[in-house]
């Protein structure tokens, strides 16, 4: 089991996930939304947002920050080499 949290302050779980391939899933999404929120100036973005994907006992497997770039279209935070070649999950 893996827990994904938004660590800007204050921080906040998000969601979990049964794999480490659904977790990035659902953090790439989370930047999705954080982009179009920016692109249609809803909330603030500052210094952007931080991600973290924990395992079940708390230890922080992967973090990540994402600033949106609102001057082009979303393109995915998660590399294919992320998601793994063999398509388990």
């Amino acid at each position: 089991m893996f827990e994904i949290w938004e660590t800007s302050e204050p921080a906040r779980l998000i969601s979990d996930a049964g794999s480490l391939k659904v977790a990035l899933e659902k953090v790439d999404t989370m930047c999705r939304l954080r982009h179009d929120q920016a692109a249609a100036h809803v909330g603030e973005t500052g210094e952007g947002y931080h991600f973290e994907i924990r395992d079940h006992d708390g230890k922080a497997l992967a973090r990540l920050s994402y600033v949106p770039d609102t001057s082009r279209a979303y393109q995915s935070v998660v590399v294919e080499e992320m998601r793994g070649q063999d398509g388990a999950g």
